[in-house]
């Protein structure tokens, strides 16, 4: 019999280590889960061990390398659907029988390509092998696992169910990634209107306008141009005397917007303007609607307690209207009220989710109730985008067409003139 040691996380989700009697380190890894225990690290005892044999190298190593404290997060960092990546296979991984720290190390080699990423996932290991839990060493990089990802594992290792709460948090974030990629790519058709609605504008103002200018002034000798004519040759001598303000005009435009959205106040306008302008507004509400259900029906189906998990589906959402709702249901439930009768007051929840929401906490089916809200949700966005893109594209077309017609008119405008002069 060898004698193994072990580090382990109980049903309490307490840390638990010492040493056990086997046959094999599997047979080892079966008697410890048959005590109720989740196993994050597993090595024969140094006594078993030849000197200096890789079981105690590998040991010391872990030992030498361990650090305590916080970890500075830098740019390249993973995106959105490496971590997605991650998650799944972690959660495959886990439900495989493989020990945490074991799944951590395969992971750790899929990273050749990704230093960064790579560097992160050694830091978490080596903070489970020294004793830690897989969140704590998770929540030291925020930027990267967010209070969501973190909390929803911190209550899997708490229940002994961390492989179903991974599974659900891939689940969750493979949908998101979908929703996001579907409004991105629905958003190419009308980006490219624009686009060239604007370099037509622009070729039209800097090359073919001087060139009616140039012919009016020789035909005309100096008679006065039509009012839309004379418009049109002013912005044309803007842009082609001036292309640099111009420029810089669009470019400042466009950064004061973005630099006022970072204000409070501008945070706010443009939070009201996604609620109320036509085009997006469905957009807008029906996805906010559906990560609200879908983030908190998964974190209370991961075992985290309601108040808890208002509070951090309140911190994952980026309209300022929508948090203020759910902070407020937040004060009503922690008041003693019911999560549905606050919801109702809310304007930005319609009807048929609070009485959905109503009939889950009525059932004691919350969570599924929630679900099946934002799997509906989910195919209302799609239809809400759907919407958007055929409500954009033609009134773009439209603004096209008005834009070019009227400098093509202005421009024929003192051609007719020069007819009637002619005639005469």
């Amino acid at each position: 019999m060898a004698v193994f040691n072990y580090v382990a996380v109980d049903q309490n989700g307490s840390p638990s280590n010492g040493s056990v009697e086997a046959e094999s380190q599997e047979q080892a890894l079966a008697l410890l889960g048959q005590r109720g225990l989740m196993v994050s690290e597993i090595s024969p005892s140094p006594q078993e061990a030849p000197s200096g044999g890789k079981a105690g190298a590998g040991a010391a190593k872990k030992k030498k390398k361990g650090k305590k404290g916080f970890n500075i997060e830098i740019g390249g960092g993973p995106n959105s659907e490496d971590i997605s990546i991650f998650t799944r296979q972690m959660a495959t991984l886990v439900q495989a029988g493989l020990p945490l720290l074991r799944s951590l190390e395969v992971m750790i080699k899929q990273q050749e390509k990704k230093p960064k990423f790579k560097e992160m996932l050694e830091k978490i290991s080596e903070k489970v092998s020294s004793g830690g839990n897989l969140s704590d060493g998770l929540a030291t990089y925020p930027k990267t696992f967010d209070n969501l990802y973190v909390n929803m594992v911190r209550a899997g290792e708490a229940g002994g169910v961390l492989e179903l709460v991974l599974d659900r948090l891939s689940q969750f974030q493979e949908k998101s990634i979908r929703t996001i990629k579907k409004v991105k790519s629905a958003m190419i058709y009308p980006s490219v209107i624009m686009f060239v609605a604007v370099v037509i504008v622009t070729l039209l103002m800097m090359v073919v306008v001087p060139q009616f200018e140039a012919i009016f002034q020789q035909m005309l000798r100096g008679a006065p141009l039509p009012g839309p004519t004379q418009v049109v040759i002013n912005v044309s001598e803007l842009f082609s005397g001036h292309p640099i303000l111009v420029l810089g005009g669009m470019g400042g435009t466009v950064f004061g917007l973005f630099m006022f959205k970072q204000t409070k106040k501008g945070s706010r306008v443009f939070d009201w303007l996604g609620l109320h302008v036509p085009a997006i507004r469905d957009v807008i509400s029906k996805s906010n609607i559906s990560r609200i259900t879908r983030t908190f029906a998964t974190l209370l189906s991961s075992g985290v307690p309601i108040l808890q998990a208002l509070q951090i589906t309140r911190d994952t959402l980026n309209n300022s209207y929508f948090a203020e709702a759910i902070n407020n249901i937040h004060d009503s439930v922690r008041d003693g009220e019911a999560m549905a009768t606050q919801m109702e007051r809310e304007d930005v929840f319609p009807t048929m989710v609070s009485s959905m929401v109503e009939i889950g906490e009525e059932t004691g089916e919350l969570p599924a109730m929630l679900t099946r809200i934002a799997d509906n949700y989910d195919e209302d966005v799609d239809n809400a985008v759907a919407g958007m893109v055929s409500l954009i594209e033609p009134v773009m077309i439209v603004f096209l067409a008005v834009v070019v017609g009227f400098i093509v008119i202005a421009l024929f405008l003192p051609i007719v003139k020069i007819i009637e002069t002619i005639g005469k």
